[in-house]
């Protein structure tokens, strides 16, 4: 089998960058959407919860809601979704290996793939929680789909570990359906989630949050009867103070410690990782270090919102189309981008400016909590070319920065190799 455009992944950032290739100019014939699960939308099917679709639709949605308006134009297009295929492999050359019911076992080569599988989530393993291995340890991920789509209850007396946004949205889920959720632990000196995520699920509903905790032991043979909690050092490793242990009595504990890009694919092709990220490196359209191979969406670097998930897939469905159809412009030069106070990654991590320079936008996570900061990128010779004054930044909110497209043009015509992202403190508060 050959395609122009193979994407992996079914999920909202596979279905928008097949979406916009189609839009870019490529036939739908010449597209092939792999999902490996029995319908496409991707993790979205279980997010029945509202706050999708705001900035992409300019209203709000639910996750299957969302998801459905990118399947629906999907199939208007009349771009094929291969559902139950699981992807094996992908070489550097565009070697897509895969098993389907109908197909078997299939080798398909492509002119171009973009990378669309998403992340999964960190399980107890990767926490060496001490304790047994009952019943009722589950990830959060897992006990929302429990709870939404299978239709059962995985407990009534709940302790959650971690404050990432899809912990937060199941503190309040379990609450709906009956639960006592007894209290949310945060290893971190703040949350990992949205602020509003805070507000919605945790504030109004009453439930404590605990900062700089962690669970030290789980207790229970057959079913989970309690855990203990203890209040870490953060001077000393953030390991446990001796002393402020505390039993709580509970059936569930659910993890939300984490979410990791899916990428043995990517390492099985040969492409390198960003080692913050735990996706590829990139450059500002979302092309890989091997040719005709694009990532976008939480298989690139974990997004908070849906909706930058649809706009960044959008980038590498257009630029992938435009290459297949041999209409990308020549790179004159080679830009880092490199992170410096306060900045824990970027993506793009590198610009490849093109003979007509346009804008890029550059998104980034900071490091901690600041108060009063401007964000900035500088060149390597010393000139702020972009700067954003903000009152508050955290690590649970992605930030962004645009360089116009005449700064593009201006580091074209330098002798800057390098641009750094940071954090300039402009007093007050500080952290």
């Amino acid at each position: 089998m050959h395609k122009k455009l193979i994407v992996i992944g079914g999920g909202p950032a596979g279905l928008a960058a097949a979406c916009a290739a189609v839009k870019r100019g490529l036939s739908p014939d010449d597209v092939l959407v792999l999902e490996r699960d029995s319908e496409p939308g991707g993790i979205l099917n279980q997010c029945i919860h509202a706050g999708f679709g705001l900035h992409r639709f300019g209203e709000e949605l639910s996750g299957p809601e969302y998801a459905g308006r990118y399947v629906q134009m999907t199939r208007e297009a009349g771009i094929p979704i291969m559902t139950n295929c699981m992807v094996l492999g992908l070489t550097n050359d565009r070697q897509v290996t895969f098993v389907s019911p109908e197909l078997g076992y299939v080798t398909a080569s492509a002119d171009a793939v973009i990378l669309a599988m998403g992340c999964r989530e960190r399980t107890r393993g990767a926490l060496n929680i001490p304790g047994t291995r009952p019943a009722g340890v589950y990830t959060a991920g897992c006990a929302q789909r429990y709870i939404n789509i299978e239709g059962f209850m995985p407990g009534n007396r709940v302790v959650i570990l971690g404050s990432g946004d899809i912990g937060l949205i199941m503190a309040r889920r379990m609450t709906l359906e009956g639960a006592k959720v007894l209290t949310v632990c945060e290893l971190m000196p703040y949350s990992g989630g949205l602020a509003r995520n805070i507000v919605q699920c945790l504030d109004d509903f009453g439930i404590p949050l605990r900062l700089s905790h962690t669970v030290t032991e789980i207790h229970g043979k057959e079913r989970v009867t309690g855990v203990t909690i203890a209040k870490v050092d953060e001077a000393n490793g953030r390991r446990p103070i001796p002393g402020t242990e505390e039993y709580i009595e509970c059936d569930t504990l659910l993890l939300s410690v984490g979410l990791i890009p899916e990428n043995e694919l990517t390492t099985g092709a040969g492409i390198s990782l960003d080692r913050m990220t735990n996706g590829a490196a990139v450059n500002q359209f979302r092309e890989t270090e091997a040719d005709g191979i694009y990532a976008c969406g939480n298989v690139l670097h974990v997004h908070d919102l849906v909706d930058f998930v649809s706009e960044e897939a959008d980038i590498a469905g257009t630029h992938a189309a435009a290459k297949i159809l041999g209409e990308t412009e020549k790179t004159v030069k080679s830009l880092e981008v490199a992170t410096g106070f306060g900045v824990r990654y970027t993506v793009p991590e590198r610009i490849d400016i093109t003979e007509t320079a346009e804008s890029v936008r550059v998104f980034f996570r900071v490091t901690d909590v600041y108060k009063k900061v401007q964000l900035v990128i500088e060149t390597e010779s010393g000139e702020v070319i972009v700067k954003k004054a903000k009152s508050a930044v955290a690590p649970g909110e992605m930030e962004s920065l645009e360089i116009p497209a005449d700064k593009i043009a201006a580091l074209a015509a330098s002798e800057d190799k390098k641009i750094t992202v940071y954090l300039r403190e402009l007093g007050g508060n500080g952290k």
